[in-house]
Protein backbone atom coordinates (compact mmCIF):
# COMPACT_ATOMS: atom_id res chain seq x y z
CA UNK A 1 0.00 0.00 0.00
CA UNK A 2 1.40 3.82 -0.88
CA UNK A 3 1.88 6.02 1.59
CA UNK A 4 -0.58 8.33 0.22
CA UNK A 5 -3.46 5.44 1.35
CA UNK A 6 -1.66 4.71 4.12
CA UNK A 7 -2.82 8.59 5.37
CA UNK A 8 -5.78 8.51 3.67
CA UNK A 9 -7.28 5.27 5.69
CA UNK A 10 -6.03 6.57 8.66
CA UNK A 11 -7.97 10.06 8.40
CA UNK A 12 -10.94 7.81 8.25
CA UNK A 13 -11.19 7.26 11.34
CA UNK A 14 -12.10 9.85 13.96
CA UNK A 15 -8.74 9.19 16.06
CA UNK A 16 -5.93 10.75 17.65
CA UNK A 17 -2.56 9.30 18.83
CA UNK A 18 -0.84 11.46 21.21
CA UNK A 19 2.12 9.22 22.07
CA UNK A 20 5.69 8.44 20.74
CA UNK A 21 6.10 8.14 16.85
CA UNK A 22 6.83 5.09 17.08
CA UNK A 23 3.65 4.19 18.67
CA UNK A 24 1.94 6.19 16.30
CA UNK A 25 3.24 4.28 13.47
CA UNK A 26 2.55 0.87 15.19
CA UNK A 27 -1.09 1.85 15.14
CA UNK A 28 -1.19 3.31 11.75
CA UNK A 29 0.06 -0.47 10.66
CA UNK A 30 -2.48 -2.18 12.68
CA UNK A 31 -5.24 0.17 11.22
CA UNK A 32 -4.43 -0.14 7.95
CA UNK A 33 -5.06 -3.92 6.97
CA UNK A 34 -7.57 -2.86 4.09
CA UNK A 35 -8.42 0.62 1.70
CA UNK A 36 -12.01 0.42 2.71
CA UNK A 37 -11.66 0.74 6.53
CA UNK A 38 -14.50 0.30 9.11
CA UNK A 39 -16.50 3.32 9.79
CA UNK A 40 -15.76 6.29 11.65
CA UNK A 41 -14.73 6.29 15.50
CA UNK A 42 -17.58 8.26 16.56
CA UNK A 43 -17.02 10.51 20.06
CA UNK A 44 -19.45 8.58 23.17
CA UNK A 45 -22.74 10.52 23.59
CA UNK A 46 -23.06 12.84 26.46
CA UNK A 47 -25.63 15.42 27.32
CA UNK A 48 -23.31 18.19 28.22
CA UNK A 49 -26.04 19.96 29.99
CA UNK A 50 -27.07 17.02 31.86
CA UNK A 51 -23.83 16.23 32.65
CA UNK A 52 -22.79 19.47 34.00
CA UNK A 53 -25.76 19.87 36.16
CA UNK A 54 -25.11 16.23 37.53
CA UNK A 55 -21.06 16.74 38.31
CA UNK A 56 -22.77 20.40 40.57
CA UNK A 57 -24.69 18.03 42.29
CA UNK A 58 -22.22 15.36 42.69
CA UNK A 59 -19.55 18.01 44.00
CA UNK A 60 -21.30 21.61 45.33
CA UNK A 61 -21.75 20.51 48.66
CA UNK A 62 -22.31 24.11 49.74
CA UNK A 63 -24.69 24.88 46.61
CA UNK A 64 -23.01 27.67 45.96
CA UNK A 65 -22.79 27.77 42.34
CA UNK A 66 -19.06 26.54 42.35
CA UNK A 67 -17.06 23.47 42.83
CA UNK A 68 -13.83 24.81 44.47
CA UNK A 69 -11.36 24.58 47.23
CA UNK A 70 -12.08 21.43 49.22
CA UNK A 71 -14.94 20.41 46.73
CA UNK A 72 -12.35 21.28 43.74
CA UNK A 73 -9.99 18.56 45.78
CA UNK A 74 -12.84 15.42 46.10
CA UNK A 75 -12.93 16.06 41.80
CA UNK A 76 -9.46 15.26 40.75
CA UNK A 77 -10.78 14.16 37.34
CA UNK A 78 -12.00 17.79 37.67
CA UNK A 79 -9.10 19.49 39.42
CA UNK A 80 -6.36 17.71 36.55
CA UNK A 81 -8.54 19.67 33.83
CA UNK A 82 -7.90 23.37 34.99
CA UNK A 83 -6.38 24.65 32.89
CA UNK A 84 -8.91 23.79 29.66
CA UNK A 85 -11.72 23.31 32.21
CA UNK A 86 -11.51 26.77 34.36
CA UNK A 87 -11.94 29.08 31.38
CA UNK A 88 -12.29 32.27 33.70
CA UNK A 89 -9.08 31.23 35.79
CA UNK A 90 -11.07 32.15 39.13
CA UNK A 91 -9.84 28.90 40.43
CA UNK A 92 -13.31 27.08 40.26
CA UNK A 93 -15.50 25.55 38.21
CA UNK A 94 -19.08 26.39 37.26
CA UNK A 95 -21.85 24.34 35.75
CA UNK A 96 -21.30 26.16 32.45
CA UNK A 97 -17.91 26.00 32.37
CA UNK A 98 -17.96 21.84 32.31
CA UNK A 99 -21.00 21.94 29.78
CA UNK A 100 -18.90 23.75 27.55
CA UNK A 101 -15.97 21.68 28.49
CA UNK A 102 -17.75 18.50 27.23
CA UNK A 103 -19.09 20.59 24.11
CA UNK A 104 -15.56 21.39 23.04
CA UNK A 105 -14.63 17.47 22.83
CA UNK A 106 -17.48 17.40 20.58
CA UNK A 107 -16.70 19.76 18.09
CA UNK A 108 -13.50 18.56 18.39
CA UNK A 109 -14.93 15.61 16.82
CA UNK A 110 -12.12 12.65 18.39
CA UNK A 111 -13.87 9.53 18.54
CA UNK A 112 -11.03 7.73 20.36
CA UNK A 113 -7.11 8.21 21.78
CA UNK A 114 -4.18 6.14 22.68
CA UNK A 115 -2.93 7.21 25.63
CA UNK A 116 0.37 6.22 27.21
CA UNK A 117 1.33 7.09 30.60
CA UNK A 118 4.25 7.08 33.04
CA UNK A 119 3.97 5.98 36.66
CA UNK A 120 6.74 6.40 39.62
CA UNK A 121 7.05 6.16 43.01
CA UNK A 122 8.85 7.91 45.26
CA UNK A 123 10.43 9.59 42.24
CA UNK A 124 11.17 6.24 40.33
CA UNK A 125 9.64 4.20 37.85
CA UNK A 126 6.84 1.58 39.14
CA UNK A 127 8.24 -1.52 37.52
CA UNK A 128 4.40 -3.67 37.83
CA UNK A 129 0.94 -2.75 38.62
CA UNK A 130 -2.47 -1.42 36.81
CA UNK A 131 -3.38 2.37 35.85
CA UNK A 132 -7.11 2.44 35.50
CA UNK A 133 -8.99 5.50 33.79
CA UNK A 134 -12.51 5.08 35.66
CA UNK A 135 -15.10 7.78 33.84
CA UNK A 136 -16.97 10.01 36.37
CA UNK A 137 -20.22 8.87 37.20
CA UNK A 138 -21.59 12.32 35.69
CA UNK A 139 -20.88 11.38 32.11
CA UNK A 140 -23.23 8.63 32.20
CA UNK A 141 -22.82 4.70 30.55
CA UNK A 142 -21.74 5.46 27.12
CA UNK A 143 -18.00 6.38 27.92
CA UNK A 144 -15.90 3.37 29.38
CA UNK A 145 -13.76 2.80 31.90
CA UNK A 146 -9.58 1.95 30.28
CA UNK A 147 -6.95 -0.18 31.79
CA UNK A 148 -3.51 -0.10 31.40
CA UNK A 149 -0.46 -2.78 32.79
CA UNK A 150 2.61 -0.82 33.72
CA UNK A 151 5.74 -1.85 31.99
CA UNK A 152 9.08 -2.29 33.67
CA UNK A 153 10.08 1.13 32.83
CA UNK A 154 6.60 2.26 34.50
CA UNK A 155 5.19 3.13 31.35
CA UNK A 156 1.38 1.99 30.58
CA UNK A 157 -0.59 2.38 26.99
CA UNK A 158 -3.85 2.58 28.30
CA UNK A 159 -6.92 1.48 26.28
CA UNK A 160 -10.15 0.14 26.85
CA UNK A 161 -10.37 -3.09 27.13
CA UNK A 162 -11.36 -5.18 23.96
CA UNK A 163 -14.82 -6.88 25.05
CA UNK A 164 -15.88 -2.98 26.38
CA UNK A 165 -15.56 -1.07 23.17
CA UNK A 166 -18.16 0.24 21.81
CA UNK A 167 -17.50 -2.12 18.53
CA UNK A 168 -15.63 -4.91 17.31
CA UNK A 169 -13.81 -2.38 15.11
CA UNK A 170 -13.48 0.36 17.43
CA UNK A 171 -9.11 0.60 17.77
CA UNK A 172 -7.55 0.64 20.89
CA UNK A 173 -7.81 3.76 23.37
CA UNK A 174 -9.66 5.84 25.35
CA UNK A 175 -12.52 7.74 25.04
CA UNK A 176 -13.13 11.56 25.53
CA UNK A 177 -14.09 12.66 29.58
CA UNK A 178 -12.95 13.08 32.99
CA UNK A 179 -11.10 10.35 34.61
CA UNK A 180 -10.28 9.17 37.85
CA UNK A 181 -7.00 7.60 38.24
CA UNK A 182 -6.18 4.52 39.88
CA UNK A 183 -2.95 2.81 40.17
CA UNK A 184 -2.64 -0.64 42.05
CA UNK A 185 0.11 -3.09 42.56
CA UNK A 186 -0.96 -6.50 44.65
CA UNK A 187 1.57 -9.19 45.99
CA UNK A 188 0.18 -11.76 47.68
CA UNK A 189 -3.32 -10.78 46.80
CA UNK A 190 -2.10 -7.56 48.91
CA UNK A 191 -3.01 -4.00 47.80
CA UNK A 192 0.87 -2.14 48.05
CA UNK A 193 -0.11 1.08 46.67
CA UNK A 194 -1.78 3.74 49.09
CA UNK A 195 -5.64 4.04 48.80
CA UNK A 196 -5.22 7.48 48.00
CA UNK A 197 -4.09 6.45 44.59
CA UNK A 198 -7.06 3.73 44.14
CA UNK A 199 -9.94 3.13 46.58
CA UNK A 200 -9.95 7.06 47.58
CA UNK A 201 -7.84 8.49 44.74
CA UNK A 202 -6.73 11.98 44.12
CA UNK A 203 -5.35 11.40 40.95
CA UNK A 204 -7.47 12.82 37.56
CA UNK A 205 -6.94 12.97 34.25
CA UNK A 206 -8.69 14.68 31.27
CA UNK A 207 -8.73 13.13 27.68
CA UNK A 208 -8.87 15.25 25.40
CA UNK A 209 -7.16 16.68 22.09
CA UNK A 210 -5.99 19.84 23.74
CA UNK A 211 -5.15 18.49 27.47
CA UNK A 212 -1.92 20.07 28.31
CA UNK A 213 -0.69 16.71 29.39
CA UNK A 214 -1.85 14.68 26.25
CA UNK A 215 -0.45 17.37 23.90
CA UNK A 216 2.54 17.63 25.28
CA UNK A 217 2.89 13.56 25.81
CA UNK A 218 4.00 13.88 29.82
CA UNK A 219 0.81 12.04 31.27
CA UNK A 220 2.59 11.63 33.90
CA UNK A 221 1.11 9.84 37.32
CA UNK A 222 3.76 10.48 39.95
CA UNK A 223 2.82 8.56 44.02
CA UNK A 224 4.28 8.94 46.88
CA UNK A 225 4.73 6.36 50.44
CA UNK A 226 4.69 9.25 52.23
Amino acid sequence: MSRFNHVSFFRRWTVAVPTTSALGVSLLAALAGCSSGPSRVQAPSISASGAASEAMTAYDKDGDGFIAAAELDAAPALKAAMATLDADKDGKVSEAEIQQRIEAWQAAGTGIMLIRATVTLDGKPLTTGEVTLEPEAFLGSNVQAAVGEIDPFGNAIISIPKDKRPSKETPPGVQPGFYKVKVSKKAGGQETIAAKYNAETVLGQQVATDDPAITGQKVRFELSTK
